[in-house]
């Protein structure tokens, strides 16, 4: 196979960016993510990578629940302040402040349009990120307008 095909190809899956949490209070966090995908109607499940050797992997491994803040297209800086480590301070993360989730208590950012809480059902380990099969537990929609920002609306770039 050739490496350069295989990396174009697999670039040219699409992906959402949202911010996925884990923890409560001083012990949040979170991290920008975009491989995670909608797996079942009934129960409604969702799937999600995330890298292996992360805190947030560690965290969401530990408490089995977690948070996933979908980001608006006009919110690229917000996501990019969690492609690295999140640090909390007080009500805020990264700069930006959050909530408890009322179903799990994972880190919420009443600045997204909308969110989702989750309890994970099942894992697949392998390669660098490990597969969470996630329910759906809890909901909510902040502003049902937002359009959802995209990996291809960035100049960013994470598959290959």
């Amino acid at each position: 196979m050739n490496p350069e095909d295989r990396k174009h190809v697999l670039r040219m899956i699409d992906h959402g960016l949202f911010i996925l949490g884990a923890g409560q209070g001083a012990d949040a966090v979170a991290n920008g993510v975009t491989w995670l995908m909608q797996a079942s109607f009934s129960p409604p499940l969702i799937m999600v990578a995330i890298r292996a050797n992360g805190r947030l992997h560690d965290m969401v491994t530990r408490t089995g629940v977690f948070s996933v803040n979908v980001v608006g297209s006009d919110q690229q800086e917000m996501v990019q302040a969690f492609f690295n480590s999140a640090e909390v301070q007080g009500d805020r993360m990264n700069g930006y402040v959050f909530e408890p989730g009322p179903a799990t208590g994972s880190p919420l950012f009443p600045d997204t349009p909308a969110w989702f809480e989750a309890r994970v059902q099942d894992t697949v380990k392998g390669g660098d990120h490990t597969v969470f099969v996630a329910e759906v537990i809890e909901a909510g929609v902040r502003d049902a307008a937002a359009s959802a920002l995209h990996l291809s609306d960035t100049p960013w770039q994470y598959g290959g």
